[in-house]
């Protein structure tokens, strides 16, 4: 058997309308994806008016690239640093001070690569509370970073975080517990 990308056929995924989707992806290269609009809230009023759900306190710095606001769910102070893209094609929540740092990727999208349809594999990401996804870092389909967790530099998540640790690699190891000091 070999992939036959001719028979791949999504058409039951329906992520909303059409023009919806057109008119986010206009606001989203004028406001989100460049760094002509700096402002915070007007970012975060454009997400409400597309079904997001924002809590206070948001920042989100220029260069974002953001799917579908109405399957985004973002807490109370949460830093979104430049260059990171939510390409979520299935639900994200971000829980509160959650940090999200310069170039991180949030992936809710992949392929069965064991059907020859190469069928589309959505999975929902949740990224607990107090969560540091690093620079560079990419979290993969499905995945619950728990509270705390961080995922260093660079690192892939392709499976649960748990709460509390440090994980860093491809793909990501724990490689010790996060402590707090006074």
């Amino acid at each position: 058997m070999a992939t036959d990308l001719s028979k791949y056929n999504n058409s039951w995924f329906q992520p909303g309308n059409f023009f919806k989707r057109m008119a986010w992806h206009y606001v989203n290269c004028i406001f989100f994806k460049s760094g002509y609009f700096p402002f915070y809230s007007i970012k975060v009023f454009l997400l409400k008016l597309f079904g997001a759900k924002v809590g206070k306190g948001v920042f989100i710095k220029p260069f974002v690239n953001i799917k579908y606001p109405w399957m985004l769910s973002i807490g109370d102070h949460v830093w979104i640093g430049e260059n990171v893209w939510i390409d979520n094609i299935a639900y994200v929540l971000i829980k509160n001070n959650v940090c999200i740092s310069q170039g991180a990727y949030l992936l809710t999208g992949n392929h069965d690569y064991k059907k020859s349809t190469f069928d589309l594999l959505p999975g929902e990401i949740v990224l607990e509370e107090g969560v540091w996804i690093g620079a560079q870092s990419i979290v993969c389909p499905g995945v619950t970073c728990k509270s705390h967790s961080i995922l260093s530099v660079g690192a892939v998540a392709t499976r649960h975080l748990e709460g509390y640790f440090i994980y860093s690699g491809n793909p990501a190891v724990k490689v010790r517990e996060r402590q707090f000091t006074k």
